[in-house]
């Protein structure tokens, strides 16, 4: 079924308070196509042909909290018996010439852009989402795959350099695959962060071997199973599923680069076993991340954007926005707008178009949700909109929720909730704004709203961290895949997109030729007058302007 014959009004969509005579604890339906409709004994057995596991797992939809599918579970010797066939495979797939390589990646662009109807019930069933908030995903690899696909021949072309000796030294710079990249994928954006991710390492010559959380793998395998039917040579990218506990130290412990994406504690861990091996790996990790609405801000533009950077994806997504500062000459204007449009949103089931905001992916997250806004109200904290759970959607559906008058320590002021939860605060000056802003160990992504574009660009600047949108939550510089993507301070380690988005996945090489005379005495020199013939050659270089 494409999107445009999908139903546009099925399942649950409700706003407000719940519902009066209703079961709160019955579980809402899914709508016209239901899980069994669309993840198939069939499709399963498709899917999970790729993977090296030899015990039995299950995953779940947040929904209704059904089981999906029985999975493969791998085992530390699975893990092995990947990395053995990744290797085998990669020092063919390393020698498929770049552009062939890249070939393989739009290819993959077209196809997941003809079959997202399918992706998207996954990602939906899989995490809770919104169907648009999951249709983010096939935009975001679909543009990856563009990017590279047409890039990544330029980014990984041999390098000519001006030597030591003018002339006398050729230098080029080559990059070489590092070999097997070992990923470990978050549940939260399955498709984006498992698929988007290896995509660079691909055509960079690279395999893969990954780790995708269980409860969302299905999405990640379907996007291997595009690959590989894109012309990506299976071995290339194995797939192991378990308990992060169990396989992911062993994903690292074989791996030739890591690429993690998840919370700051299990990053911590990643980089020790990483370190341990003296291994490169990528981290992009929590947050806590800042919107500052100055006094100039078009008022209603940003409270309607705030809903956006706030609320996608059940606020589930490393770079939503959890603390609102807001100039306190419009502060009231400002809240009073944003909590209407807040209110106004639809929460829903639905396996189409048209619900607002999705579920919460589980019982943890709900817990957290319920934990910081409880203490936060109980401390004094104002409820503006939301603090409420409703299972008379789903078992982990709660309201888009504001508060007011959060302080210190109120752990919902300083801790990553990750979920639909978001703290006001007013400020008198740019210079108080800013320093509330960066006043957190965290530094992924920032939101600025003004009139005036140079002067947002200015706050920007002296923002701490790795990305910075003017007059919009997240969707610029993310969607911006030729400049990089990451996070400063306890929000990660290197970036993804643009350039040091695939030469990451690279090792450089400097091939220096030395032509006609050595760099030593010669042509009759002693060392005295070697030592002075190269001083007036330093000399002379920096006049010229020699780099």
């Amino acid at each position: 079924m494409t999107d445009s014959q999908a139903p546009e009004k099925t399942g649950t969509e409700t706003t407000g308070a719940p519902a009066t005579g209703t079961n709160p604890l019955a579980p809402a339906p899914i709508g016209v196509r239901t899980a069994a409709d669309v993840v198939t004994p069939e499709l399963v057995a498709q899917l999970t042909k790729g993977v090296t596991g030899s015990g039995r797992t299950a995953n779940h939809t947040p929904f209704t909290g059904e089981k999906l599918a029985d999975l493969p579970e791998s085992t530390p010797e699975d893990v092995v018996l990947a990395y053995e066939r990744a290797r085998a495979a990669q020092a063919v797939w390393a020698q498929t010439p770049v552009r062939q390589r890249a070939a393989v990646l739009l290819r993959f662009h077209d196809l997941v852009l003809e079959r997202q109807a399918e992706v998207l019930d996954l990602i939906q069933l899989e995490t809770g989402k919104a169907r648009l908030h999951a249709h983010e995903e096939v935009q975001a690899v679909a543009v990856a795959a563009r990017h590279y696909g047409r890039k990544a021949p330029a980014y990984l072309r041999p390098k000519r350099h001006a030597g030591a000796m003018p002339t006398l030294t050729k230098v080029t710079e080559l990059r070489h695959p590092r070999g097997v990249v070992g990923q470990i994928a978050p549940w939260n954006y399955p498709l984006e962060l498992s698929v988007g991710d290896a995509l660079p390492a691909f055509v960079a010559g690279n395999a893969v071997v990954m780790k995708p959380d269980t409860e969302t793998c299905l999405t990640a395998l379907w996007a291997r199973d595009l690959l590989v039917e894109a012309g990506l040579p299976a071995d290339v990218f194995q797939v192991v599923l378990g308990e992060g506990p169990v396989v992911g130290p062993e994903v690292v412990k074989h791996a030739d680069y890591v690429s993690f994406t998840g919370s700051t504690r299990t990053g911590r861990e990643v980089a020790r076993g990483a370190a341990d091996r003296l291994i490169g790996v990528s981290l992009e990790l929590g947050g806590k991340n800042a919107m500052l609405v100055l006094e100039d801000a078009d008022v209603e533009k940003a409270a309607a954007g705030a809903v956006r950077a706030c609320f996608s994806s059940a606020g589930q997504l490393c770079i939503s926005i959890e603390r609102l500062y807001v100039h306190e000459s419009i502060a009231d204007a400002f809240v009073e707008r944003f909590a209407a449009r807040t209110k106004a949103m639809r929460l829903g089931t639905s396996l189409a178009y048209g619900a607002d905001m999705g579920s919460l992916v589980g019982e943890r997250q709900l817990e957290t949700v319920r934990r910081h806004v409880d203490e936060a109200v109980a401390k004094g904290a104002k409820l503006v909109a939301g603090g409420v759970a409703r299972p008379d959607i789903g078992p982990y559906f709660y309201e888009p929720t504001i508060l007011d008058g959060v302080e210190a320590p109120m752990s919902v002021c300083t801790e990553e909730t990750f979920g639909p939860v978001v703290s006001i605060y007013r400020f008198a000056t740019d210079d108080e704004a800013i320093e509330l802003a960066n006043s957190t160990p965290y530094g992924l992504n920032a939101s600025v709203w003004t009139k005036d574009g140079r002067r947002g660009r200015e706050v920007a600047a002296r923002l701490r961290t790795g990305t910075v949108n003017v007059n919009e939550g997240y969707a610029p510089a993310y969607g911006s895949v030729q400049s990089p993507m990451g996070g400063m301070k306890d929000s990660g380690l290197g970036r993804r997109h643009g350039s040091e988005g695939i030469l990451k996945y690279t090792e450089a090489q400097t091939v220096a030729q030395q032509r006609l005379l050595p760099m030593a005495p010669s042509l009759g020199m002693d060392d005295e007058k070697y030592a002075q013939f190269m001083s007036r050659s330093l000399r002379l270089m920096k006049a010229f302007r020699f780099k």
